[in-house]
């Protein structure tokens, strides 16, 4: 396909709110694409003007492709990056086939209107997600603007706040920014209640906690964070593990045996564009993992329920894979080394003989790094005070190399 797109930003004002060179992008054009309060703001005109189809992403290449070799404008919100078609439009056609011409962004507005800096503000996008996706950004103190999917969107935010224990946060909803019809409702959170606003709507938070409900951005979450049967990577060896798996932005984990997947929950929680997939034999720890997951602000996390390595077949090849349970079950390790991407990263753990005895012989064969975790906590001994100690962990790390 060989369509080339130039993707118009158009804000809340309309065709008389677009610069005259926009204007005559738009005139000039054989086909307009666009939703239909984009479409419905154009002066008649002569010209082809088709709606995005529904739904969007699975529709799209079929309706390029039918104006291929005309000359296509699209019709987008604002600045057509920030969660609009024009990223949809790169990633099916090439950077070269697009051609983006912004407008104000939604983004800005809201941030004048607060009186807020770019830096001092992260942006949550609830555009066709989950708004569960809200739960990893919380922190005390920081400042939130939510763009959202409908006119319902911040009473959904302002329950997931207060159930996260930030009710007393202030929020202010900013709905269609930059028309005539511009308003603003100022609330807090846990008083918010059903009230619904425009669809065009932006939320602002600034993030309250009681102290007890916030959680930091480093590997190694209390225990208490997840739901769990006490099949869970404890978090001093979490940590021990996240750091040799090393997150990258856009990378993918398998976490096999994932138990309540809380490795795969804080490698998601590194970066917004992390992916991972947690393998779970058991039905009811894979129910489980999903609850963690949206509750930690990961809703995306693919669970998938079945036995390793039959589990793996087919699966995206992982530029990381920690191993939790199950190393030494036939076929697994090889199954797993097998699919790895070079320059991607091993992490297994074993409590048992017969895994540490299968971990020193891959250690022989693949290097790497072979560490033996013990960790103690200090706990009553009568009127004393002693140290528990816990299951000691034998933790094999190696990286694959581009020869393997």
């Amino acid at each position: 396909m060989n369509t080339q797109v130039t993707v118009v930003g158009i804000g809340a004002d309309g065709w008389t709110g677009l610069s005259a060179s926009a204007q005559a992008l738009i005139e000039s054009a054989d086909v307009v694409l666009g939703g239909k309060r984009h479409l419905a703001m154009l002066p008649a005109a002569d010209q082809t003007r088709e709606a995005w189809p529904s739904p969007l992403r699975d529709g799209l290449p079929a309706l390029l492709e039918k104006y291929d070799g005309l000359q296509v404008v699209a019709l987008a919100s604002g600045d057509p990056l920030v969660s609009g078609i024009a990223t949809t439009l790169v990633d099916l056609l090439g950077k070269d086939c697009v051609e983006i011409v912004p407008a104000l962004s939604s983004v800005a507005l809201a941030r004048a209107r607060m009186r807020w800096s770019a830096e001092s503000t992260e942006v949550v996008t609830l555009v066709g997600r989950d708004p569960n996706v809200v739960a990893r950004s919380l922190a005390p103190g920081l400042r939130l603007l939510v763009l959202s999917s409908d006119g319902s969107t911040p009473a959904e935010v302002a329950r997931l706040l207060t159930a996260a224990g930030y009710g007393a946060s202030p929020l202010t909803v900013l709905a269609d920014l930059g028309s005539d019809t511009e308003s603003r409702t100022d609330g807090f959170a846990a008083s918010w209640g059903d009230q619904r606003v425009s669809d065009l709507n932006v939320a602002a938070v600034e993030l309250i906690s009681s102290g007890a409900a916030a959680l930091g951005f480093v590997a190694g979450l209390p225990e208490s964070a997840f739901e769990h049967d006490g099949q869970i990577t404890k978090r001093d060896v979490r940590a021990s593990a996240l750091a040799r798996l090393a997150p990258l932005p856009g990378q993918l984990l398998w976490d096999v045996g994932a138990g309540a997947g809380s490795v795969a929950i804080e490698w998601l929680r590194a970066h917004p564009t992390c992916q991972a997939i947690a393998i779970e034999a058991r039905e009811d720890r894979a129910e489980r993992i999903a609850r963690n997951a949206a509750t930690l602000g990961v809703p995306a996390l693919n669970v998938l329920t079945g036995h390793a390595p039959e589990a793996l077949e087919g699966l995206d090849a992982p530029d990381a894979i920690f191993i939790g349970g199950g190393a030494s079950e036939d076929g697994v390790l090889d199954a797993c080394w097998a699919a790895l991407r070079p320059g991607g990263r091993l992490v297994v753990h074993g409590v048992t003989l017969e895994t540490d005895s299968e971990l020193a012989v891959r250690y022989s064969q693949l290097g790497g790094e072979l560490t033996r975790l013990h960790v103690e906590h200090a706990a009553p001994i009568g009127r004393f005070t002693g140290w528990t100690p816990a299951r000691a962990i034998t933790q094999w790390a190696v990286t694959k190399g581009d020869d393997a």
